[in-house]
């Protein structure tokens, strides 16, 4: 009992280790988690007085309690019920499968680091690559929406660039939580874009289970008032037009909605545009039915690199040229119900999505390249002189503008806005100045009229 046992030194430095361990887990631990959460609850304090729309609650919770509070949600429950017995599958390994989705839907927001680094990185990268300009803003309407209700901002989806480009313009009002679709499932944009917030969504997904299990987390999300970013249009546009809306994500937003004991829903219209979009003529491709492998994608991106890296390197490069984003007046969910209280729901959200997307579209600002283009687009076959081209301009621009259109005139100096855009047009190989006269490409037919299309529907 009492002799002398030896060990190895190696097993007391283990267990030395483990004890070690077990000491900071169980005592230092505790002491440090809530040091550290003190004082990000402080700084949330402090950052939420200066933000016009607050960070809720539901968005500061831990993940893995919303990832619990989802999938044993009584509507998931009773989804799941009615999905095992539709298919006949054992109730635990659908259970499983509602607990899969809920896991990939649920982000895990951090305020450090959407306010410490994203705003950062997103201001930079937009002011690298575009002049980044503020359009119409209806600042009073805005001001005046109610503190405590649920805000979405509702936009068109002209690029991948969107989310980085409005994510910095709305920085001072609100961290906007975006639905973000598959091509953003790729470690390492997955934890990235999850950390600021965004939650993904199957966009082509016909599963009833997972269907119900994304709606529930948007209608939670929308119950407690988190300010939420969606493109209706439900992708990019592919060719340049503003396309009318999908209503999956607004349909899950305003189900359930009660006027008497609801907070109110206010639908913010953004519209975004760019006299240069990154990915235009991979879209044009898809839009002509051509598939482009994903290696192929790739390599075209990383030579897209490589050239404007060159270009920097040897101080040619050009940013590409303006983008803009304009914010219009809110939509009081509320307000429209009254006027459309007697219809049933499909019918009710068919309308919304209606009207959501004739205000973004109104208030898409008109940018030098998409003014120019849609000169050359109605003058194709005739040159146009610089004059020329500025006299059609004006004429086009009067009218818009008598609709209510906004245009960005940099410097306020409407020739030098042409310009800009038969530079930016010039640059592309897509018209080519012979003899004091400008000449379309007619192989780029179809890339000036993708960025014509982007005013197209403002008359």
């Amino acid at each position: 009992m009492f002799e002398t046992i030896e060990i190895p030194v190696w097993t007391v430095w283990l267990a030395g280790i483990l004890a070690m361990i077990g000491l900071l887990d169980r005592i230092l631990m505790p002491t440090v988690r809530w040091y550290l959460r003190r004082r990000m609850n402080r700084a949330i304090t402090v950052l939420n007085e200066k933000l016009q729309l607050k960070i809720q609650p539901f968005k500061l919770t831990k993940r893995w309690v919303m990832i619990d509070r989802l999938a044993y949600d009584p509507q998931v429950i009773e989804a799941i019920v009615e999905y095992s017995q539709a298919e006949k599958i054992p109730y635990p390994v659908v259970e499983q499968m509602a607990h899969k989705y809920a896991r990939e839907i649920v982000p895990s927001f951090s305020a450090a680091g959407y306010f410490g680094v994203a705003i950062k990185l997103a201001r930079w990268l937009s002011r690298s690559l575009y002049r980044v300009r503020l359009g119409y803003v209806d600042e009073q309407a805005l001001a005046d929406i109610d503190p405590e209700a649920a805000v979405i901002f509702v936009m068109n989806h002209r690029s991948n660039m969107d989310y980085i480009l409005v994510t910095y313009l709305a920085a001072s009002r609100s961290a906007l939580s975006y639905a973000v679709g598959e091509w953003a499932r790729v470690w390492p944009l997955k934890p990235l874009i999850s950390s600021l917030g965004a939650y993904f969504i199957r966009r082509k997904s016909r599963n009833q289970l997972y269907r119900r299990v994304l709606a529930r987390y948007v209608q939670m999300a929308t119950e407690a008032g988190v300010t939420q970013a969606v493109f209706p249009e439900g992708g990019l546009s592919r060719d340049g037009k503003l396309k009318p809306a999908k209503l999956g994500l607004l349909s899950y937003m305003v189900a359930d909605f009660n006027p008497e004991t609801s907070r109110d829903i206010y639908f913010v219209p953004v519209g975004v545009n760019y006299d240069r979009v990154l990915e235009d003529r991979v879209l044009l491709a898809s839009n002509k039915g051509e598939k482009t492998s994903g290696m192929k994608k790739l390599l075209a991106f990383l030579r897209f690199m490589g050239r404007q890296i060159g270009l920097r390197v040897t101080g040619k490069f050009y940013r590409f040229g303006y983008a803009s984003v304009s914010f219009g007046a809110p939509v009081s969910f509320k307000e429209f119900l009254k006027a459309h209280k007697h219809r049933k729901h499909e019918a009710m959200t068919k309308a919304l999505g209606k009207e959501l997307m004739t205000k973004v579209g109104a208030v898409i600002p008109i940018l030098p390249v998409s003014l120019v283009a849609r000169i050359f687009l109605t003058n194709q076959k005739m040159p146009l002189g610089k004059e020329d081209v500025i006299k059609k301009c004006n004429i086009v621009l009067e009218r818009l503008q008598a609709k209510g259109a906004y245009m960005h005139i940099p410097h306020k100096d409407f020739d030098y806005a042409v310009e800009v855009g038969l530079r930016m047009l010039v640059l592309r190989h897509v018209i080519k100045e012979e003899g004091g006269k400008y000449h379309l490409h007619q192989d780029e037919v179809t890339l000036l009229g993708y960025y014509a299309n982007a005013i197209a529907h403002l008359g």
